[in-house]
Order: C-alpha cells, then structure tokens, then sequence
C-alpha cells in the first residue's frame, strides 16, 4: 500500500437542532436522503456506523453522578458516526455534503488517536498549565 492511500478513522459528532420554522416535510426529505447518502458511502468504505443518542443520561463525575446530559441548543449532540478518509480535510468534505445541513444540524469531525494516553503528552485533556 502507498503511504499516501493510507486511511484514517474520524469522529463525525452531529451537534444542534432542528430549523424551528422549517417544515417537518423537509426536514423528513433531509432525513431519508442523509440515509440514503450515508449508507451508499458506508457501501464505498467511506463511512462506518455511529447511533443516534437517547435523550437521557448521566454526568459522572469525581464527586457526583447526576442526571443529564447539561448542554445549551447549540452544544446538543443528536448522534456520531465515523468517516474513513486520507486527511482531515477529506473527511471534512464529506462530511459537508450531509443533507441535514440545510436545516441546523453541524457536525464536529474529529481524528481518533491511536496511541495510548500519556500524561506527559498534549492532549484535550491537558491543562494549559502542564503546556
């Protein structure tokens, strides 16, 4: 294999809601052609299954586990799935020619890490102190 074919999972996170004054009949189309688009991809190898997310869950923290999840419209996550692409910037496209754009949704696409976590490494979870 060329090390330029080489592929990568991505994270593909669907973030916000519905347009509230769009049709309920469009966003149904928007809907029927998402699956339509994911699965002739899923067909080219180009994406893999995620799940829509229930509506409830917890907050599990140190001290705590609480009823959630706590986000703001703009921050709700409805579901993920995962594109297999070259570079960030391909599952990126990809990932804009999502019918159920047109009607709110985003989606956040993330690289997945292989490696193990270290502390010593930058990750999200570092704190900009340890930078």
């Amino acid at each position: 294999m060329n090390p330029t074919d080489a592929k990568n999972e991505y994270l593909v996170i669907s973030r916000g809601q519905w347009d509230a004054g769009a049709s309920k009949q469009d966003v149904q189309r928007a809907i029927d052609e998402f699956y339509d688009w994911f699965e002739r991809n899923q067909k080219l190898g180009r994406m893999k299954l995620g799940s829509r997310l229930a509506n409830e869950g917890k907050l599990v923290s140190k001290s705590s586990v609480t009823d959630g999840p706590f986000a703001e419209t703009k921050e709700v996550i409805g579901g993920f799935w995962f594109i297999v692409a070259g570079s960030l910037d391909e599952a990126a496209a990809l990932a804009a020619q999502n019918p159920c754009m047109a009607f709110g949704l985003s989606y956040e696409v993330r690289p997945l890490e292989g490696e193990r976590a270290v502390a010593t490494s930058v990750t999200n979870e570092t704190p900009a102190a340890w930078r």
